[in-house]
């Protein structure tokens, strides 16, 4: 039988995790664990268990094998709600199609009235983030596009 404990730290090292994402399966009973004094410690029957059965865990892709990140906020200035909406529709959109290969991203969109800009909050690999960048780009070119071509390729 294998007595190896991990410690939160080491778990989330080594699944790529922030430890407060590994503590919140553990809250959740996604992954069992034994308090001992003030920490937490995860037998290795139980990681490998989790391991087995979270494929919400991102996985490391090739992409990211460089462990190159890129975080990026972009504000762009929109003419009314229906832009607004048109625009962040199409990237997430864009988002929703991106190949496997360009590994874990994220992205959030916010509309803010009152100033007349959504803001675009991208993270992810170089090559997905420059993608992205593009899209931006070339939606809100109004000279290079009509309304119903995205013009977002990856």
């Amino acid at each position: 039988m294998d007595n190896t404990y991990f410690t939160v730290e080491q778990v989330s090292e080594l699944l790529s995790l922030h430890p407060k994402t590994v503590q919140r399966y553990i809250r959740e009973g996604k992954l069992r664990a034994t308090k001992i004094g003030k920490g937490w410690r995860i037998a290795g029957h139980d990681l490998s268990v989790f391991t087995e059965n979270a494929p919400e865990i991102p996985q490391k892709s090739a992409e990211n094998a460089t462990g190159v990140t890129v975080s990026a906020v972009a504000d762009i200035t929109v003419r009314g709600k229906d832009e607004a909406i048109r625009i962040m529709t199409s990237l997430s959109a864009a988002l929703n199609s991106k190949p496997s290969g360009y590994g874990p991203s994220s992205l959030h969109t916010q509309y803010i009235e009152s100033s007349a800009i959504v803001r675009v909050t991208l993270w992810g690999g170089a090559r997905f983030t420059a993608v992205m960048m593009d899209a931006i780009a070339a939606l809100t070119d109004n000279n290079e596009m009509s309304d119903h071509d995205d013009g977002i390729r990856f």
